[in-house]
């Protein structure tokens, strides 16, 4: 038996008037996952635990088995590990935003844009640098990351701070979502630096004449300690190997002993190469048991307020990805099983992550009974089965092998 696990970040949604009362997944084209959805067993899994807020690090552990009121230590250590950083007992993480911010005549400012602009990684990567040069010390390192993406490690320091995803507070006076806490001064008066560092580097002075945002500072967030997982060879007794475009995924593989697969052109955007992903997935299940395949572009359009590109993001995924793993996997392999699920939702109206239930289905190949039915939010309305810990999904997927 295969197992292939599919996760469109955010795409679960509200309905919007702009739609006619509908969601993004309930208007988009989706005939592969709608097949899934007929031929499998649909459910709602709640992947966000009491008191915890919706990040995806929270969702992704959920999904793939772990509990995270047990294994949950922070976002910035996930994505530390994902880049090859060793973290030693003492050491913190904090993820490390370059974001664009809006100076206001009253000398308020304001959060523009969380991940100024989608700015290239070769871009942030001279940006970061330069900040690390000017803000970096024995003590305090900046690496450069994918995109707007980037880590601070602090030897020694501390995360008993208050701080706020950017992705929260778009259009939002910053005043009231600067870091609070033990420590947090001297946190607040590393983002007022580098606002001068950035302000007028050049690379930023060449995104303006292009037209572009520019990342005139950095966000400070996700703060935590490296987690100690159990491997999924410990866990399930299974091989496996997870493909994503975002280190806090491939983080998470990583401790999980998973192979992470690198593809060429994925993103974490709209434009990643939705079909490579593909490939590279059914590749590896020709040599591991199981693939986690993560796909990061409905989250983002979510986060714009962009209720067209969502739809275009999710049905991509349907046409390029599941169809193309339907296709194949039927195939190559004798006998497969397919989880398909938003790790939470990214509703367009509010921009960021929320902790409802989110719908999800398991398809077996051995499996020949149909419904009619589409896979959307309203799968929840009237469940096959209704999983309230997020982390027991996986057992149910795997069977055979708990």
């Amino acid at each position: 038996m295969k197992y292939i696990v599919v996760v469109p970040d955010g795409a679960a949604d509200y309905p919007l008037e702009e739609l006619g009362g509908k969601t993004p997944l309930q208007i988009a084209h989706t005939p592969n996952m709608d097949f899934l959805a007929s031929h499998g067993i649909a459910g709602s899994v709640k992947n966000i635990p009491h008191g915890f807020q919706p990040g995806s690090d929270v969702a992704n552990l959920s999904i793939l088995g772990y509990d995270p009121r047990v294994y949950y230590t922070g976002r910035a250590p996930l994505e530390a590990v994902s880049m090859g950083l060793v973290l030693s007992k003492n050491d913190v993480a904090y993820r490390c935003n370059l974001v664009t911010l809006k100076f206001s005549d009253k000398k308020q400012i304001f959060m523009e844009d969380y991940s100024a602009g989608h700015i290239t990684s070769e871009e942030a990567k001279i940006l970061i640098e330069e900040i690390d040069k000017k803000l970096g010390s024995d003590t305090l390192k900046f690496y450069p990351g994918i995109s707007y993406r980037h880590i601070m490690l602090w030897k020694g320091g501390t995360e008993d701070v208050e701080c706020t995803p950017p992705h929260d507070i778009t259009g939002k006076d910053i005043s009231r979502y600067l870091p609070i806490g033990r420590n947090a001064n001297f946190l607040k008066e590393l983002i007022f630096k580098s606002m001068e560092i950035l302000k007028e580097h050049p690379v930023n002075r060449k995104r303006a004449s292009e037209g572009k945002k520019p990342a005139n500072s950095i966000w400070l967030w996700g703060q935590g300690k490296t987690p100690n997982l159990p491997t999924y060879q410990e866990k399930y007794r299974l091989t496996g190997a997870l493909i994503s475009a975002v280190d806090l995924a491939k983080g998470i593989g990583i401790l999980a002993g998973l192979h992470v697969i690198n593809v060429p052109g994925a993103t974490g955007w709209i434009d990643t190469n939705y079909a490579g992903k593909a490939e590279y997935g059914l590749n590896a299940l020709e040599r591991v048991d199981f693939v986690y395949l993560h796909i990061e572009a409905p989250d983002e359009a979510g986060h714009q307020g962009d209720y067209k590109l969502k739809i275009k993001a999710i049905e991509n995924i349907d046409s390029i990805v599941v169809g193309k793993i339907l296709d194949e996997a039927s195939k190559r392999f004798k006998e497969f099983k397919i989880l398909i699920l938003p790790d939470h939702p990214t509703p367009v109206k509010v921009r960021t992550h929320t902790t409802e239930p989110v719908p999800f289905v398991i398809y077996d190949s051995r499996n020949a009974e149909k419904k009619d039915r589409k896979f959307s939010e309203e799968i929840l309305a009237a469940p096959d089965i209704k999983i309230e810990d997020g982390y027991k999904l996986m057992d149910l997927f795997l069977p055979d092998n708990v």
